[in-house]
């Protein structure tokens, strides 16, 4: 065996592992008995303990430096090198008993959450939220930074990004976000919603997801629809990834948006070719391009005229009470802005100051500058501060994103740079494909799948993000291309 096929199938080993982690995770959020997650904790432990220690072997680390010093190596395997290579730096620093103790806590922390959740009880979750940032603490210190510990967290999820960059973005954003909410509040006349107002059957909603799925082109062949308490996509492996959703009988449109915006994961997923996965680089470029692809799809397309005068008969197919309703009424009411305490319900103007608020609280947890404690009373000062409502219950506030309790620090502003990137490749899509808006129409999502698949799916993680976004669009990265979207669309719907 030469030394590239002992690198893949290393690669390989590690990943056939992760993918039996990511089946018992998928199982512990949808299917597991109360009662199992102590014990599903302690297996979860041990096999990410036997992945964790092969991705951060010696002989993993000696194969990376015989083979970047080989001559004749491909574009994708040089990719290969480079994106294992700073995962491998990373992750060594970690010791393996470290990391065990990590997931152990993880997944207690994570099934403590959804009880509190259900319960709106913080002080029942406040000792894992101190566990979850005293790891995250020790991780930045392994890891290292050259500014803030907050990038070396950042770094896991957005390659290159620092939390200075973040801020030079946020600024502009924030001065343009916040005059033009007021502006369609105070000058504008909001759209009709009243029909979407009542009870839904669930059951019927689940069918109404699966019926989205397939309208933008999900593979039910390679994947499954399931209920969780907090919607997310995990791949499997090979030919299986899978989609989970949560649905509320008052709030029709939330299991429709939530399925389209974890389709969007989904479809990035499943268009990453197979040879990559040997080669440790088939994942999404960043999280904040695997974001791009869930609002992509639950935003341009999903709030859009076009989809609408397409899935507006599937809408009343399912809920007949509705049959009075055009495609017209349902885009204006699915685009309306108002400031609101749920992240994942709120519309698209609001959506970023969400992020912007958990951006600070996080970066504070982490600094020890606010005390776990103070939490509550900090999120809901901030929201009030933000957008003017103020939560009742931790249910509504602290308690409502899963990412704290599973460690994940410095996840959020992916969600914000995802709806940049995702305003500045449609507007490339749209540029480059004439009959793309009309193709929605007709209930064919294949000319921007095809699109994606050719421009971003393809790559995996060939490229970094701000150089797969410059190579698409032509562009670097810029919040223009979103500003601009918004205040388009947004201006028309409300009558400005």
């Amino acid at each position: 065996m030469n030394t590239l096929e002992e690198y893949t199938e290393l690669l390989a080993r590690i990943d056939r592992i992760n993918s039996a982690v990511s089946l018992l995770q998928w199982d512990q959020r949808t299917k597991i008995p109360r009662d199992g997650h102590a014990g599903r904790a302690e297996t979860l432990g041990t096999l990410s303990r036997m992945a964790f220690e092969l991705a951060t072997s010696d002989r993993l680390g000696a194969l990376l430096d015989e083979l970047r010093g080989r001559d004749g190596l491909s574009p994708v395997e040089q990719a290969s090198l480079r994106v294992v290579g700073r995962d491998y730096a990373r992750h060594k620093a970690i010791p393996p008993d470290l990391f065990e103790r990590f997931t152990v806590a993880r997944v207690r922390s994570e099934s403590a959450w959804e009880l509190a959740k259900e319960a709106s009880d913080f002080p029942s979750f406040s000792p894992h939220l101190s566990e979850m940032i005293d790891f995250a603490r020790q991780f930045a210190e392994l890891f290292g930074y050259e500014d803030a510990p907050y990038d070396a967290l950042l770094e896991e999820y957005e390659p290159g990004m620092t939390a200075r960059t973040l801020r030079s973005i946020i600024e502009p954003l924030r001065e343009a976000l916040v005059p033009l909410l007021r502006h369609l509040i105070d000058d504008g006349t909001p759209p009709e919603t009243s029909f979407l107002e009542g009870c839904f059957d669930v059951s019927a909603q689940r069918q109404l997801a699966a019926r989205a799925l397939q309208a933008i082109g999900y593979d039910f062949r390679a994947g499954r629809l399931d209920d969780t308490t907090h919607p997310f996509t995990i791949g499997i492996g090979p030919g299986d990834t899978r989609v989970t959703n949560r649905y509320h009988e008052d709030l029709v449109l939330s299991g429709l948006f939530s399925a389209l915006h974890e389709g969007g994961h989904a479809l990035y997923d499943q268009g990453i070719p197979d040879e990559l996965r040997p080669l440790g680089i088939a994942d999404g470029s960043s999280y904040g391009v695997h974001e791009s692809q869930s609002r992509l799809w639950e935003n341009m397309v999903g709030r859009s005229l076009p989809f609408w005068r397409h899935f507006r008969a599937a809408m009343v197919d399912v809920f007949p009470a509705l049959d009075g309703c055009s495609a017209e009424e349902f885009y204006a009411a699915t685009n309306t802005a108002q400031p609101s305490l749920i992240r994942v319900e709120a519309d698209e103007v609001t959506y970023n100051l969400h992020i912007m608020l958990r951006f600070e609280l996080e970066q504070a947890l982490l600094s020890g500058d606010l005390a776990v404690d103070d939490a509550p009373d900090a999120w809901r000062e901030g929201i009030r501060d933000t957008l003017g409502v103020e939560p009742t219950c931790d249910a509504d506030g602290v308690l409502q994103d899963v990412h704290w309790s599973a460690g994940m620090f410095a996840y959020f502003p992916s969600y914000m740079l995802g709806n940049l990137y995702a305003a500045q490749l449609y507007a490339t899509a749209r540029r480059e494909n004439q009959d793309l808006e009309s193709s929605i129409e007709q209930g064919d999502p294949r000319v921007l799948l095809g699109w994606l698949r050719e421009r971003i799916h393809r790559h995996g993680q060939i490229f970094d993000p701000v150089e797969l976004i410059e190579r698409v669009t032509g562009e670097a990265p810029s919040p223009v291309h979103f500003i601009d979207y918004l205040t388009e669309k947004y201006s028309a719907v409300y009558g400005l």
